[in-house]
């Protein structure tokens, strides 16, 4: 893909993602005060990082190897998985649930996270993108 793909996926996903987090970060801070803020506002950055960094690894191994490809994909994948499950241990042991409320994150998270692929998914099917054709073979009977 090239930068101009990957930069309209971004914006596609970024802005229905960001719509439904600041929605949801005024709904948690409502209903739970600032506990609710700022498990919000935690759920909402992971979740922009995680899926940025998904574009950011299409947009470098766009050229490279398909096998490569799928190496660097696995990798990332990994390698984010590894580092939120560090950042969840650091978070449930580290911070009490009175200044991080634990439901406002886990709803707010799945909420970007279902806003910024389905804003991805709509902004590739507007992206009429052109796919090189095999050559036409031609046989004579």
């Amino acid at each position: 893909m090239s930068n101009a793909i990957e930069a309209k996926l971004g914006k596609g996903a970024l802005i229905p993602a960001s719509v439904v987090g600041l929605i949801g970060l005024i709904v948690a801070t409502v209903v739970k005060g600032s506990s609710g803020f700022f498990g919000g506002l935690l759920a909402q950055a992971l979740v922009v990082i995680f899926f940025a960094v998904h574009l950011l690894v299409s947009k470098y191994s766009a050229k490279m190897d398909p096998i490569m490809v799928m190496a660097m994909a696995m990798l990332s994948y990994f390698v984010k998985i590894v580092i939120l499950g560090a950042l969840f241990f650091l978070v449930l042991n580290n911070i009490s649930a009175k200044t991080l409320d634990r439901t406002s994150f886990g709803i707010i998270a799945i909420s970007v996270t279902i806003a910024w692929l389905a804003g991805e998914v709509r902004a590739f099917f507007k992206l009429r993108v052109q796919l090189p054709l095999p050559a036409k073979i031609i046989t004579e009977d």
